[in-house]
């Protein structure tokens, strides 16, 4: 038995205590259009997008855990310390979020929670450029992408639908939309869902448990299972942000959105870059509603967003300072 095991199982609760506050507050996020389109019941898109996230962490890869679990911070110079101010970072901002209905951003939290943490532990030469490369694409991913390919999904759309009568336009979108949430919950499972795996194979790796990086099957249904429990429980503050307070959505709209973000979000995972589900399908949702008029899109609710997202890194990266400091004054290093 590892002699750093009474250590590690306390950091290995603080990860999946983060898994599921990630299922909680930020899959909503996949579903918001889908229930604010009334496509779908709330009891009834929670309970699609939790079996999608699942089987998203189980049969996409793993290179976005490796990104996670490697090339963030060196692995061979921090300790369990600095997982555990990560991970303690995590629920605190996202809870901070989740109670002003903001949807704020998972992925950018671990990043700046490890950065800050891996900094306060052992210096500036603690962080990998490679790793930080696919964050910066997946910054371009999120609300690039995401916002010009939702603008053009929906422009054809609007283009190949526009002598077709709106009745119709509704009932097929409503049923086509089921397909899209279903997509954008599974490709939210394949990134986001897998950076706590690979958080979780990384603490493994620095309790001794495991002689080098690897996910096992068992982390991935565990960290599956975890997320969709935590997804289970509904965001109902962030669903009512995304889907009615940012612009109103159609079943076409909500379709075009959420199969922009979906597509932006499984190929940035193929690739192994992590970014934000919360970016994407925003700046999509944000793009749908722009493409019928730039009045559509309540700005006001989109700046507290960006806002968010933009005090996210920094306060981030000094709660994870704040922590590992603190540990190191209790003698945790």
């Amino acid at each position: 038995m590892p002699d750093g095991l009474p250590v590690l199982i306390p950091v290995l609760l603080l990860v999946l205590a983060a898994e599921f506050v990630n299922g909680w507050t930020d899959s909503p996020n996949a579903i918001a259009t889908v229930v604010a389109t009334r496509v779908l019941s709330p009891l009834a898109a929670v309970g699609m997008a939790a079996s999608l996230n699942f089987l998203g962490v189980l049969i996409t890869g793993t290179a976005v855990a490796a990104t996670i679990g490697q090339d963030i911070v060196r692995p061979e110079t921090i300790s369990l310390s600095v997982v555990a101010a990560a991970m303690l970072t995590v629920v605190i901002w996202s809870t901070v979020a989740w109670y002003f209905g903001i949807p704020t951003s998972e992925s950018h939290e671990l990043i700046a929670g490890l950065t800050g943490a891996g900094l306060a532990s052992a210096g500036p030469s603690v962080l990998l450029w490679e790793g930080w490369q696919k964050v910066l694409l997946g910054l371009v991913f999120s609300t690039v992408i995401g916002f010009v390919l939702s603008v053009t999904v929906m422009t054809a759309l609007y283009w190949i639908l526009r002598r077709v009568r709106l009745n119709t336009v509704r009932n097929s979108f409503s049923k086509l939309q089921i397909l899209s949430a279903a997509l954008m919950a599974f490709s939210h499972g394949s990134n986001d869902g897998q950076k706590f795996m690979g958080v979780f194979a990384l603490s493994l790796m620095l309790g001794g448990v495991a002689s080098e990086f690897h996910v096992p099957v068992w982390v991935m249904l565990l960290c599956g299972s975890i997320m969709a429990t935590g997804t289970a429980f509904g965001g109902w503050r962030i669903i009512r942000t995304m889907g009615v307070k940012l612009t109103r959505l159609e079943p076409v709209s909500g379709f075009a959105a959420e199969a922009s973000a979906a597509g932006a979000i499984l190929a940035a995972s193929s690739f192994g870059i992590p970014l934000s589900t919360t970016h994407t399908i925003t700046s999509s949702i944000m793009g749908v509603g722009a493409t019928r008029r730039l009045s559509a899109v309540r700005w006001s609710v989109a700046g507290n967003i960006v806002a968010t997202w933009l005090i996210t890194f920094p306060v981030c990266g000094v709660l994870g300072f704040v922590f590992t400091w603190l540990f190191k004054q209790l003698g945790w290093t």
